[in-house]
Parts: structure tokens; sequence; C-alpha cells
């Protein structure tokens, strides 16, 4: 999958074939910037003359959670005979279904300065024409708007980079009855965007300086040189549960240990607002995807309900330059019994990427984030054995112990590991 063709679809009498992916990248007001053309993989059932959205929009899904912050899926592509004005209500449709499903797996807020318009691109496969169009996601009733495609080398060549590495401790009480999949995501999703906004509205220090919001990252420094910034992000402490009385739970779940996260900033005059936004959400996005793998993994193994004691090692988090050493990279997720090989598969076949496994850094998180005392209530011919087990209770005393010493804290500090 390394240019802008993938064969989907194929007609084994005729010389009609369909391409089609996914185009990555990052979006600014004047212009967006392409660094990536993923082809969709092949499925193997398809036969004939048919598009198959749900499966091009499954893989936007899995492709978003392999990219850092700055880096999104901005649009799709299609390549066929066909001419452009016969594929326009095929995109329009493809290119809003891509981003409903990955919009509705975010956890940050979206802000009003935001980016809404979303790339398509059609090539046509006799004329070599391209016809590029832009639709505005967040308006159902948008219509295409041309736009210009330009090629150039070397894109990303001097784009930005910030990092951080963050501790992560976050414990919640689960409800009472059977904890499905399902129950269980809503209730881990309702607790992490709590955490969320404390990130959100975190205080950022950037190599140990705090920026105004219009101040560039990059002033006073060579034009053109590879830049590098470590951040500290500093948050209030949540006082959420301080209100909360003494109730019954069904369980619990804690997350804990620390993430390694990125994002990448164009640089053409990057903001260091820009730059602190990203960041923030790819922390966010990060840890979320995980938890999705690891209740992902309840329900591929088919048991309803949920019944684990201990600890559950979630995967690590892991990079890849998209091409060559380039600065910008994409990242995957890795299993303690994975090496890179595995990830190098999945490298190429989701994103398109020929990724060597000495170019895999792994690195990155040596301390894994576990969950654990993920418990369900006991099933009904078990509630005689289990009762002395069923009878948790959250306190309000001790939520309200913990949060008091965190204000006399002060400030919660997510620092380099």
């Amino acid at each position: 999958m390394g240019s802008l063709v993938s064969v989907l679809n194929k007609r084994k009498h005729g010389s009609w074939v369909l391409f089609t992916g996914l185009l990555i990248g990052q979006s600014s007001a004047q212009r967006d910037y392409i660094v990536m053309a993923s082809r969709t993989p092949p499925k193997e059932e398809t036969h004939g003359n048919t598009f198959d959205k749900d499966w091009i929009t499954e893989h936007a899904r899995q492709v978003s959670r392999m990219l850092p912050g700055g880096l999104s899926v901005l649009g799709v592509f299609l390549i066929t005979e066909a001419d452009a004005k016969d594929t326009q209500t095929t995109l329009r449709q493809l290119v809003f279904s891509v981003e409903n499903l990955i919009c509705s797996e975010r956890l940050w807020n979206p802000e009003d300065d935001d980016v809404t318009d979303c790339v398509t691109l059609h090539i046509n496969s006799k004329t070599r024409k391209t016809v590029c169009r832009t639709f505005d996601v967040k308006d159902p009733k948008s219509m295409a708007k041309p736009a210009d495609w330009k090629y150039q080398s070397g894109l990303c060549s001097s784009w930005v980079s910030v990092s951080c590495c963050s501790n992560v401790n976050i414990y919640f009480p689960l409800p009472t009855g059977q904890n499905t999949p399902e129950k269980m995501e809503n209730c881990i999703k309702e607790e992490l965007q709590i955490w969320a906004k404390q990130i959100e509205t975190g205080v950022t220090l950037i190599d140990g300086k705090m920026f105004s919001d219009d101040a560039e990252l990059t002033t006073g420094q060579k034009r053109n040189a590879k830049q590098a910034y470590t951040v500290q992000l500093l948050i209030s402490p949540s006082e959420h549960r301080v209100n909360d009385v003494v109730q019954k739970c069904g369980g619990s779940v804690s997350i804990r240990g620390a993430i390694h996260s990125r994002a990448y900033v164009h640089s053409n005059k990057p903001k260091a607002k820009l730059a602190e936004k990203l960041l923030k959400r790819d922390i966010i996005s990060t840890l979320a995807t995980r938890v999705h793998m690891v209740l992902e993994e309840f329900v591929t193994a088919g048991g309803q309900n949920i019944n684990v004691g201990g600890d559950l090692l979630v995967p690590r988090r892991i990079f890849c330059p998209v091409k060559g050493r380039s600065p910008v990279c994409v990242c995957d997720y890795q299993f303690s019994d994975e090496g890179p090989s595995e990830a190098a598969v999945r490298l190429k076949e989701m994103l398109d990427l020929d990724a060597a496994e000495e170019d895999i850094d792994t690195s990155q998180e040596n301390v894994t984030i576990t969950t654990s005392d993920i418990k369900a209530e006991p099933q009904p011919e078990q509630i005689e054995e289990a009762s002395p087990q069923r009878n948790n209770y959250i306190g309000v005393v001790m939520a309200s112990a913990v949060a008091l010493l965190a204000t006399a804290a002060s400030l919660l500090y997510l620092n380099d590991v």
C-alpha cells in the first residue's frame, strides 16, 4: 500500500477497476497537508462492481487509532475509469460516514477554530485527471467546494514534534449487576471524559517555558531545522467525587501506568497553542484507544459477562516513521506477547507502510498501563457462595480525603518518567 492505488473490486471480464483509500495528514485554515495515502485492504469476499462503504469506514476507524497528535484521516480518494461527476455522490457519502465513525470514539471536545472540511480526491485511471473537492462534514447539507491538489517533495521534513510522558492513575467503581463489555464501556467512557476534561484544561510547559497562545515555537531558530520539544503538563485535581454519597458497586476498574504522547505540527509558523492542543488530544486518544482494545478483546473472547481479577496488560505504544528518516511517525500498539514483526504486518495492512523491523521504536513506553479489579456481579447460582464479596462500597470520606490532599498539593505534576 505505498501509492494511491488499492484494488477493492475487479471484474474478471473487462478492464474496469476501482481503487480506494484514505488521505492522512494535517489541516489548517489555509491548506491541508497530506503526508500519506493508505489503500483500503482488499476484502476477499467482495465480488463484482460493488462498493463496500462499511468496510472502508471501518478501515478509517482502525487507521485513526494509529495516528499520533497532529495527524488525522482528512478524507478519501478514489481511482476509477468513471468520470468525476459520476463519483461525487459516492465520495460525499463515504467521507461523511468516515468522519462520523471516527468522531464517535473521540473523548476530547472540538473547538470553534477546528477545521471541519474533509477532502475527496478522484483520479481518472485513463486520463490521469485529478479532481479534488472538500466538504464541511459538520454541515449535513454541505455542497462540494473545489480545491487545488499539488504535489510537494519533503513535505514533513521540518515539522515540529512535541512529546510528553505522563503518569496515569485512574480508579472508579462499576455499577451493580452484570457487567457486560457494553455496560463497562459506557461506565469507563463517562469516567474518562471527566479525566479528559482535566487534561484539556491543564497548563503546559514546553521545554520548561510557558508560551503565549500566539507565540511561535520556532521563533529565533534556524529555518527548516529539525525541532523536537518536551512538554510537561500540570493539571488541577478532580473534585467530581466530593459530593458523592456512599454507593454500592459491582466491581472496580483502575487504569495506571505511564503513557508516551506525541504530536506534530506543520512547519509554517507553528504556534505553541496548536502544539499544546494537538498533544493534549493525543494524550486523551491514546489512553481511550487502549481501553477500547481491551474491551474488544473481551467481546472477541465471546464472553458476555466479565469476571476478571488481577491485572490485564494493555498494549504499549510503539512508533514508526512514515518514510525513511522522516521526523513524522505513525504508531501502533504492541501486546506483551508480540514482537516487531507483528507490528510491521499491521503497519503494512492498515497504513500501506513498508516498515523494517529495525525502524520500529519500542523504547518509549517501558511501563505498561494496566487495568485491574474488573469484576462482575455474581451469577444467580453463585449468589449464596459469593454474597460476602458483593457488598463493596465506595465512601465519600475516603474520596474527600484524597481530594483534600490533592488540593493541598495544588497541582498534579505529570512529568517525564
